[in-house]
């Protein structure tokens, strides 16, 4: 089992920044890909971006390239989310996840998950 807590998430202005953590703990954290999803009332969960195990791989989805940079800190068991230009459209619930293996972009990959975090960006 894989334990996920994010935080970070809140409320800004669109143009500013937020940095959104997820703490994993059980398992070996650098055996496990992670990503961050995103889900906006209304709307199916959707992939922000992905993190290979070593931290060499990522992939992000084309509405936050260039605006978003996932990276992860192995010997703190922790991965981020540094989110800059915000703009309302990210307005969501932000989840954590991990799987075994390699990257991939569908939540039906994903084995554990996090409670999520609010991200609300006011225009």
């Amino acid at each position: 089992q894989v334990q996920l807590v994010e935080s970070g998430g809140g409320l800004v202005q669109a143009g500013g920044s937020l940095r959104l953590s997820c703490a994993a703990s059980g398992r070996t954290f650098s055996n496990y890909a992670m990503a961050w999803f995103r889900q906006a009332p209304g709307t199916e969960r959707e992939i922000v971006a992905t993190i290979s195990w070593s931290g060499a791989y990522q992939y992000y989805a084309d509405s936050v390239k260039g605006r978003f940079t996932i990276s992860r800190d192995n010997a703190k068991n922790t991965v981020y989310l540094q989110m800059d230009s915000l703009q309302p459209e990210d307005t969501a619930a932000y989840y954590c996840a991990a799987k075994q293996g390699s990257i991939y972009y569908y939540p039906a990959a994903y084995d554990y998950w996090g409670q999520g975090t609010q991200v609300t960006v006011s225009s």
